[in-house]
């Protein structure tokens, strides 16, 4: 355990930080969730939908710098190319 109250604060901020981070990840991984369900039904509205609201989540995470621009590029890219494939 630090003893240095600047190490004692940068640990609070560490937590407060990593769980700000999850929870994003986590609103994140279900939007994408959501996206591949409708996949899997092949339902063309509803994954366009959930798309969008994905694409909007990964470029949050990304601008809070969670996500690094090219790994968020690469999920959009990959689920965009998945509901394009429905027919």
């Amino acid at each position: 355990m630090a003893n240095i109250k600047s190490a004692k604060k940068r640990i609070s901020v560490i937590e407060k930080k990593t769980l700000r981070n999850k929870m994003i990840k986590s609103k994140v991984k279900t939007c994408v969730k959501k996206v591949e369900a409708a996949i899997a039904q092949n339902d063309k509205e509803a994954a366009n939908a959930a798309l969008q609201v994905a694409i909007s989540e990964i470029s949050k995470a990304t601008s809070k710098g969670i996500y690094h621009k090219n790994t968020s590029a690469r999920k959009i890219s990959r689920l965009t190319k998945a509901v394009n494939k429905i027919a």
